[in-house]
C-alpha cells in the first residue's frame, strides 16, 4: 500500500474523526442533561436510557473482542486483512468504563441510590410491593454480593481486564508492523487462548452485574449466553458495514474480497441460529419449571398489569421472533445473500436495527407505580429523546475512539504470515 493512499484515507478519518467527537460529546450532553433531570426527579427512565446507550455499545464491543480472539486461537488465516479494523475498535474499553461511571456515582451520591439498579436502596418499596427491599428474603440472601462497594470495584476490575487485555493483544499486533517478528503472532494466540476463558468469565459477570441485576429477584443461568450471542450479532454486523466501507471507499479497496464476505455471512448465519437457540430455550425452561421468582420476568415482558398483551409482547413477537430471527435466517440461507456487497450491508442493518430492539427488550420493562389493584403498571416500549441521545452520543465516541486509532498501525498487517492466504480468501 503507497504512502499516498494511505494520506488520503488518514486526512479523511483526522476529520471524520472531529465529527465524531463534536457529536458524541454533544449527545452525550443531552443524554447528561436527561440523567440529572431523572436523579432530581426521581425518574427512572431517562436513566435508563443512560444504560441503553452504553449497553449498545459495550455489547457491540464484547462482540468484536471476543471474535478477535477467536480469530487468534483458530489461526484464522483469511481473517488477516479485516484484523487491523476490530484491533481499533476494541480500543474503545476505557472510554466505556467512563461513560458507565455515572451510573456507579449515582449509586454513591444520589439522592435515591436505587433509581436504576434498586436494590442499592434496601429502605425503597417497589410497586405492588408491601415491604421493603431490605426485609425481602431473595435480596437478604444476595446482599452479600449485591451491595454498592462491591459492585464498584467489579465493574473496576472488569474494565481494568478489558483494557488490559485488548492493549497487549493491540500492541503485539502494532509491533509487528516495525520489526515483522513472528513473536507477536504466537504472543497473541497466547493471550488470545488464555483470554477467551477470562472474558467469557468476567463478561458472564458483567452481563449479570449490569443488566440481570435490574431485577434483583430475577435469575437465569442462559442470561450471560444470551448476551454473548446477541453481542457476536451486534459485533459482526458493525465489522460488515466498515469493512464494506472501507472496501468502497478505503484502503481495503481490492483487497476485501467475495471470499471474506461469503464467510462473514457464514458466521452471520450461525449466530442467528444460536441465538435462537439460546433465547428459546431460557425462555422454554422458565416457562416449564414456573418458578415465580423466575416467570415474572418474562410476565412483565407478555402482559399489561391488566393482564392484556402489552407492547412488549408485540415487540418479541415482530421484532425479535420475525425480525431477529426468521427473515436473516431465511436470507441467510441464499449463496447470493452472502456474496453479494449490497445485500450484506442491507442485512447488516436491518440486524442492528433489531439487536437494539434485542437490548431494549432485556433491559427497559420495569414497574412503575399507578393507582390501580395491582399497585404497578409496566413500562411500555418507547424510545425517548434521551435514547436517542444516549445511542448517538457513545456512538460519536465509538467511531471517534475507532478513527483515532488507525493513526498508530498500518491499515493492515502487512508483516502477517497468513496475508497471503488471506488475500486470497475463497468461498
Amino acid at each position: 500500500m503507497n504512502s499516498n493512499t494511505r494520506t488520503m484515507d488518514y486526512s479523511v478519518s483526522s476529520k471524520y474523526k472531529s465529527w465524531a467527537l463534536i457529536i458524541g460529546l454533544l449527545g452525550l450532553a443531552v443524554a447528561a442533561c436527561g440523567l440529572l433531570l431523572g436523579v432530581f426527579h426521581d425518574d427512572s427512565r431517562p436513566v435508563y436510557s443512560w444504560l441503553i446507550g452504553f449497553s449498545i455499545w459495550f455489547s457491540i464491543s464484547i462482540g468484536i473482542l471476543f471474535s478477535l480472539m477467536m480469530w487468534h486461537v483458530f489461526d484464522a488465516g483469511w481473517s488477516v486483512i479485516i484484523r487491523r479494523q476490530l484491533e481499533h475498535a476494541v480500543g474503545v474499553f476505557p472510554y466505556l468504563g467512563l461513560i458507565f461511571a455515572p451510573l456507579i456515582l449515582i449509586g454513591w451520591f444520589g439522592k435515591n441510590p436505587g433509581i436504576l439498579w434498586d436494590w442499592m436502596n434496601p429502605s425503597l418499596t417497589l410497586p405492588g410491593m408491601h415491604e421493603t427491599i431490605g426485609h425481602d428474603p431473595v435480596y437478604l440472601h444476595k446482599a452479600g454480593y449485591l451491595n454498592l462497594p462491591f459492585f464498584t470495584v467489579r465493574v473496576i476490575i472488569y474494565f481494568l481486564i478489558y483494557w488490559i487485555w485488548t492493549y497487549k493483544l493491540r500492541s503485539n499486533s502494532y509491533r509487528m508492523d516495525v520489526d515483522s517478528s513472528l513473536k507477536h503472532v504466537r504472543a497473541n494466540r497466547v493471550y488470545a487462548a488464555i483470554g477467551l476463558p477470562l472474558m467469557a468469565l468476567v463478561t458472564t459477570f458483567a452481563a449479570f452485574d449490569f443488566f440481570m441485576s435490574l431485577n434483583f429477584e430475577w435469575f437465569s443461568t442462559m442470561y450471560a449466553v444470551w448476551f454473548f450471542a446477541t453481542s457476536m450479532r451486534g459485533g459482526h454486523a458493525v465489522t460488515v458495514l466498515i469493512c464494506a466501507y472501507l472496501a468502497t471507499y478505503g484502503y481495503l479497496r481490492g483487497v476485501f474480497n467475495r471470499g471474506h464476505l461469503y464467510l462473514f455471512g457464514c458466521i452471520f448465519l450461525a449466530f442467528t441460529v444460536f441465538w435462537a437457540y439460546i433465547t428459546f430455550c431460557q425462555y422454554f425452561l422458565i416457562y416449564n419449571a414456573n418458578i415465580p421468582e423466575e416467570t415474572f420476568w418474562f410476565n412483565l415482558r407478555e402482559l399489561n398489569a391488566d393482564g392484556s398483551k402489552s407492547s412488549w409482547w408485540w415487540l418479541s413477537l415482530l421484532g425479535l421472533v420475525l425480525g431477529y430471527f426468521l427473515i436473516p435466517f431465511l436470507l441467510l440461507l441464499f449463496y447470493q445473500t452472502k456474496v453479494i456487497m449490497k445485500r450484506m450491508v442491507l442485512l447488516s442493518c436491518w440486524i442492528l436495527i433489531f439487536f437494539i430492539c434485542d437490548i431494549y427488550f432485556n433491559i427497559l420493562p420495569y414497574k412503575v407505580e399507578a393507582s390501580n389493584a395491582l399497585g404497578f403498571e409496566v413500562m411500555p416500549f418507547s424510545i425517548s429523546l434521551w435514547d436517542v441521545a444516549a445511542i448517538v452520543g457513545v456512538g460519536g465516541i465509538w467511531i471517534w475512539s475507532f478513527l483515532n486509532s488507525m493513526h498508530k498501525a498500518e491499515p493492515i498487517p502487512i508483516h502477517d504470515p497468513r496475508i497471503e492466504e488471506s488475500l486470497h480468501a475463497h468461498e
